[in-house]
């Protein structure tokens, strides 16, 4: 029988992922700088181009990944209290909340960095792998569980 209070594999797992999801967020809120040289790249901008548009738009953009930075925070702070309370204890919706959660965050992030060559995209498919191991762990202990 599975100890419900114990912290599995599969929680510590998701807890690792939320706490890159939660480090990512402060990232982008306090030391992301408005225009990545890939951002730059991705777009066929020239100096003349960002000269341009000048201040304004790293002012917008600035704010615009701060907000980005707090949803990647607070994504990773529910995906803390997800892994230690509901995942840990294996209430049957906390599966559901972790997979469509993760999709939404984290695989779409991947997806997206990939689709414009980010020079990130490798650590982000390192991060959906420690994600999908979670997920893939939770359920080895599920069988595990039905099998003793």
């Amino acid at each position: 029988m599975l100890d419900r209070r114990k912290w599995t594999p599969s929680a510590l797992l998701l807890t690792m992922t939320a706490i890159i999801v939660v480090g990512i967020g402060i990232y982008f809120v306090l030391f992301r700088p408005p225009m990545l040289p890939e951002d730059v790249r991705y777009m066929q901008l020239t100096e003349a181009d960002l000269l341009a548009v000048g201040p304004s738009l790293r002012d917008w953009l600035g704010f615009v990944f701060a907000v980005l930075g707090g949803f990647a925070m607070a994504t990773g702070i529910l995906m803390i209290t997800l892994a230690a309370e509901a995942f840990r204890s294996r209430e049957p919706i906390a599966v559901f909340g972790a997979i469509l959660g993760g999709a939404a965050s984290i695989g779409t992030m991947t997806v997206v960095n990939f689709a414009i060559n980010s020079d990130f995209k490798w650590a982000l498919l390192g991060l959906f792998a420690l994600w999908a191991a979670s997920l893939i762990t939770y359920w080895l202990e599920g069988a595990k569980a039905n099998n003793a």
